[in-house]
């Protein structure tokens, strides 16, 4: 067992019924959300009384919609808004209160990564400065009578809890920008071998893939991490997460965020699901159990799924910060106290950040960024059925963020970025099996005859005896790329793109790929020669960028829950 700040309810350890190997594991139910979320506030208990709201009996339910528009089984969510508001608040108490011994008591502590495989932390910069990335969680777990009281589903009373929220947020190297990265909910991944550190069981590597949140029901909040390193080869730093209560508890502390709607909402469905969120059209400040209905409502906002949902998150953190920067109360010590006692009690973090002196030192760090240079994306994703799943979109998004590349756009200047080798080095040429596609169908060109063969007759050349043509299908690849499915394997694609003098930055994982796969794409379509494309730095659209200072965004509200 771990310390007195290790988590404390280990009835969460249970697991979850383990559907069987393959895709289908896809479609696992993780819980529903039909049960009692936040009770009625009233309008004399809300930070705006000029906008009534309401709370309600039924939690939100957590389904994105398919592309035929049909909404996904409901199952509930939890913002990470207080797990940033957390380290920001840290930053304004002041010196002072981190004499407080027992707030480092209240912290809880959990291991960084249960993987297996690590990511290389980001060189350092000229001026010796290193990028920070942190992963946010927003835990559902129903682990107290406070988390049930707002969570709703009794039935998950002490059960598995799933990492509804994940964002991750990327600190530039020389702390002049801030990236933030939301992950739905229901995007399908492969989740890591993780080994729980308390008691050492070991969760497999899945077969096929899961809802990206089933990963903290694999010994803890390491294993979210762990799950993040794979997909997007980013180093993670530190992990920030917090629950239900802690939503509630800081947002009355901080006194309430302005949120923006374009019509009268109430989410509420004909059949009693829904976050209960009524506000007016217009500006409101919301706070308490009102702050965590906005971030759970999906009924009423855009569309009704999940991607609606994250831009309300976006939305609601651009706010907090902006208030938090403004708020002249909190040079109120008695507030500032509470705030830093409320913030204490509400985290779970990694050994890294396990004492108030180390989180505020991390919140002055953030605290140095204006609001205009902090920049909330989701990641570029396509529907796959009822779920979604990264796109070629979403591989740039994580690149620039390993290349500590503004998502603003607004470098000073260029810098010269170059990928890191892979940790796991390769095998002896003559031992790597490639697979070489031919890629190079275009919208307006067929593909060009015999480009897999050639290539592999390039590769023998050189030494690849094992590559082989695949002639089996007909693809489309705008630039070449190497892919491969597992970091065992990095090194080996790495090592046939430098053979072919194809950067490393067209290097990627994916688990479209069995092995190391070379896809001949649209830009080399004749030749023995490659000649790398211009590298395309810029943020992709599909990633729904929204600039921290944007005060005047407003959340759409869908016609049918007006009132």
């Amino acid at each position: 067992m771990t310390q007195s700040g290790v988590r404390e309810n280990e009835t969460r350890r249970g697991v979850r019924g383990e559907p069987g190997p393959g895709e289908a594991e896809s479609e696992t139910e993780t819980s529903d959300d039909e049960g009692g979320s936040a009770k009625d506030t009233g309008p004399d208990t809300r930070a705006g009384e000029q906008h009534p709201g309401a709370g309600g009996d039924g939690g939100e339910g957590g389904d994105i919609r398919s592309a035929a528009g049909s909404p996904r089984r409901p199952r509930r969510l939890l913002k990470w808004s207080a797990a940033v508001l957390a380290l920001l608040i840290l930053g304004t108490a002041g010196a002072g209160y981190l004499y407080y011994r027992h707030l480092n008591g209240n912290i809880k502590k959990d291991a960084l990564n249960l993987g297996d495989h690590k990511v290389a932390a980001p060189t350092p910069n000229a001026a010796g400065q290193t990028p920070l990335n942190i992963l946010l969680i927003g835990s559902d777990a129903r682990d107290t009578e406070e988390n049930q009281k707002l969570g709703g589903a009794r039935e998950t009373f002490g059960g598995t809890p799933l990492a509804d929220v994940q964002m991750l947020l990327h600190l530039s190297a020389d702390r002049t920008n801030m990236s933030v990265v939301s992950m739905p909910r229901d995007t399908l991944v492969k989740i890591p071998k993780c080994t729980d550190p308390d008691d050492g069981k070991v969760y497999p590597a899945t077969q096929g893939r899961r809802m990206t949140n089933q990963s903290l029901g694999h010994g803890g909040p390491g294993c979210t991490v762990a799950t993040w390193q794979e997909l997007t080869g980013i180093h993670i730093d530190h992990f920030v997460m917090v629950d239900f209560a802690g939503v509630v508890s800081m947002a009355d502390a901080v006194g309430g965020v302005p949120v923006c709607v374009d019509a009268n909402i109430h989410s509420r469905t004909s059949d009693g699901k829904g976050s209960g969120l009524k506000l007016r059209k217009g500006t409101s400040y919301i706070q308490g159990e009102q702050a965590l209905q906005w971030l759970r409502t999906r009924y009423g906002f855009d569309d009704g799924s999940d991607l609606a949902r994250a831009k309300a998150q976006h939305m609601y953190m651009n706010a907090m910060v902006r208030q938090l920067r403004d708020n002249a109360t909190l040079s109120s010590p008695n507030k500032l106290r509470r705030l830093a006692e409320e913030a204490t009690r509400a985290l779970t973090v990694d050994t890294g950040l396990d004492t108030v002196k180390k989180l505020y030192d991390l919140s002055d760090e953030l605290r140095k960024v204006e609001p205009k240079r902090i920049t909330m994306t989701t990641m570029p994703n396509r529907y796959v059925g009822a779920r979604v799943e990264p796109t070629d979109d979403a591989e740039q998004l994580f690149r620039l963020v390993r290349e500590d590349i503004a998502l603003d756009g607004k470098d000073k200047s260029k810098k010269q970025t170059t990928e890191k080798p892979a940790a796991d080095p390769a095998a002896a040429d003559d031992e790597i099996p490639v697979q070489v596609r031919n890629g190079t169908r275009t919208d307006t060109l067929a593909a060009a005859r015999g480009r897999a063969s050639e290539v592999t007759g390039l590769l023998t050349e050189k030494g690849f005896a094992q590559a082989v043509a695949d002639s089996t299908g007909s693809w489309s690849e705008d630039s070449t790329v190497v892919r491969y499915p597992s970091a065992d394997l990095e090194g080996d694609a790495q090592r046939v793109a430098e053979a072919l003098g194809i950067p490393l930055g067209s290097v990627k994982r994916s688990t479209d790929v069995s092995g190391v796969t070379l896809v001949v794409g649209a830009d080399w379509r004749e030749g023995t020669a490659y000649k790398a494309p211009k590298q395309n730095d810029k943020t992709p659209k599909s990633a729904e960028a929204l600039n921290g200072a944007d005060d005047k965004a407003c959340m759409h509200v869908n016609p049918a829950f007006t009132w």
